[in-house]
C-alpha cells in the first residue's frame, strides 16, 4: 500500500491528502473541526493513554514504545476493520494519517503506517 502518506494535522489539507484520518486519541489542541477536514477520526486505533503518557514522546523511548504500540494493535478488536478501511480507502486513492506530535518521525503514525504496509 503504498498510497498511505502520515502528515502533521498543523499542516495545511491538500486535495493530495486523499482521504485524510486522525490517528490520536486526543483531539489536537487548536485545531478546529472546520480546519481539520477530517473524513474519519479513528481514535480506536491510537496508543492507550497509559502508552501514549508513558512514551511522551521521549525520543530514547521510541523503540520501546513502537514495540508496545504493535502489541497493542495485535490485540486491538477494531485493528482488522481499521486495516480493511484503509485498504479500500488506499485502493482508490491516497490516504494520509493525520497525528498532532511535534516529532515527524518518532510517532504513532508512523509505526501505524508501517503496520498497514505490513513492514512489521
Amino acid at each position: 500500500m503504498s498510497s498511505i502518506f502520515v502528515k502533521r494535522i498543523y499542516e495545511q489539507p491538500e486535495e493530495a491528502d486523499g482521504y485524510r484520518v486522525l490517528v490520536d486519541r486526543l483531539w489536537p489542541r487548536g485545531i478546529s473541526k472546520e480546519k481539520a477536514c477530517l473524513d474519519s477520526w479513528c481514535k480506536e486505533i491510537a496508543p492507550s493513554g497509559e502508552l501514549r503518557k508513558w512514551f511522551h514522546h521521549e525520543p530514547d523511548r521510541y523503540e520501546e514504545f513502537r514495540m508496545r504500540y504493535l502489541l497493542e494493535l495485535q490485540e486491538n478488536p477494531t485493528a482488522s476493520s481499521f486495516k480493511e478501511m484503509i485498504e479500500e480507502k488506499a485502493a482508490d486513492g491516497p490516504v494520509t494519517l493525520l497525528y498532532s506530535a511535534k516529532d515527524r518521525s518518532r510517532n504513532n503514525a508512523i509505526v501505524l503506517r508501517e503496520w498497514l504496509d505490513g513492514r512489521i
